[in-house]
């Protein structure tokens, strides 16, 4: 099974940009795609983007053009560039792998079956 560890997570004033990253091991061969979700307190965990083996990639309405989402050539290493960040972006972001098209991001959690232990971003002023 991939074990996934997030980082980059931090505290910003709204409109500044961070660059989550997260490291699959051993690899992620054994997975289709991988996907970030974000879960706000008192809220339910919800996907955010993905990207998969065939090149597709999905973003949420809510962070498109402002999110963008890649991955190493190794396929070990997942980023997410995030710009322009709004108090409502604040949440505990995690890195999870399944075995779904990108577009299954959407569709909640129960797609993915390994997940990191996420990492806090917190916009405020």
């Amino acid at each position: 099974q991939v074990r996934l560890e997030e980082s980059g997570g931090g505290s910003v004033q709204p409109g500044g940009s961070l660059k989550l990253a997260c490291v699959a091991s051993p690899s992620t061969s054994s997975t289709k795609s991988l996907a970030w979700f974000r879960q706000a307190p008192g809220k339910q965990r919800e996907g955010v983007a993905a990207i998969d083996r065939e090149g597709g990639i999905t973003y949420d309405d809510s962070v498109k053009g402002r999110f963008t989402i890649s991955e190493d050539n190794d396929k070990k290493t997942m980023y997410l560039q995030m710009n322009d960040l709004k108090p409502e972006d604040t949440a505990v972001y995690y890195c999870a792998a399944g075995h779904g098209s990108s577009w299954r991001v959407l569709l909640g959690p129960g797609e993915f079956i390994s997940w990191g232990q996420g990492t806090q971003v917190t916009v405020s002023s």
